[in-house]
């Protein structure tokens, strides 16, 4: 009798703790699912951006387009437009209906971002072309640590996301009001602005981990791009005005 007893004890452990393993089993799997289709639209959406860039910086009417982009007060309203289109695009990516449409938010900020760094990179290749290479490794490099801690630390950072609106929101107040009066940002604005990147970074690879649900790996994509982005421009940045 103690025998039985002891089966059906040990039966009804199974079936209550067995399915809840079973569900963390699957939970972790299609969470790990979604980080791999993460980073994998991320280095896909960089490499188009490469592929971009190498175009538009051979072909004559995007060299022109860039040389009248800065010059006179054009690029406040190219800055203007870009913010107008990355909204757009992290609409289409967050909330697009279709899976077509989340990645055209995807790719649309992708190609956002080719066109307005455009200036910046024809500048390096004229003047320090091997800038150009050495920011991409060091961009690499940092997000990289970052991501690194951000996964091993397993912390929620979710809390830094007002800080940052806010920090991006006095950033753009800036440089509006550099372009408005003229006036040079200088290196240590890009070196504050490198910081904000890396925490940016961490920022939204917290949300890979924690926050984003397990369908909207083409968001987190977007927005882990858009912060190494941003990283990279200011190390190239630095990188020049070092050469100067």
């Amino acid at each position: 009798m103690s025998i039985k007893i002891k089966k059906e004890k040990l039966m009804d452990y199974q079936n209550r703790y067995g399915d809840v393993v079973s569900d963390s089993r699957i939970a972790a799997s299609e969470r790990g699912e979604f980080i791999k289709k993460t980073y994998l639209n991320l280095a896909v959406a960089f490499g188009v951006f490469i592929c971009l860039e190498a175009a538009l910086m051979s072909w004559q009417p995007a060299v022109k387009l860039a040389a009248s982009m800065v010059s006179g007060g054009n690029w406040l309203i190219v800055l203007i437009a870009f913010m107008g289109v990355s909204w757009l695009a992290s609409a289409w990516s967050v909330n697009g209906a279709t899976r077509a449409k989340q990645y055209a938010g995807l790719y649309l900020y992708v190609f956002a971002e080719a066109v307005i760094f455009l200036p910046l990179l024809l500048l390096a290749d004229a003047y320090a072309p091997d800038a150009i290479p050495q920011a991409g490794i060091m961009t690499a490099a940092l997000a990289g640590g970052i991501t690194a801690y951000a996964f091993w630390s397993g912390k929620n950072f979710s809390y830094m996301g007002a800080f940052l609106t806010m920090a991006g929101f006095l950033a753009l107040g800036v440089i509006v009001c550099a372009i408005l009066f003229g006036f040079q940002l200088g290196f240590w604005f890009s070196v504050a602005m490198l910081v904000f990147a890396g925490f940016a970074v961490l920022y939204q690879t917290s949300a890979v981990i924690h926050q984003y649900g397990n369908s909207q790996y083409v968001a987190a994509a977007l927005g882990l791009f858009s912060a190494i982005a941003l990283m990279f421009w200011y190390i190239l940045q630095i990188l020049l005005a070092n050469r100067r």
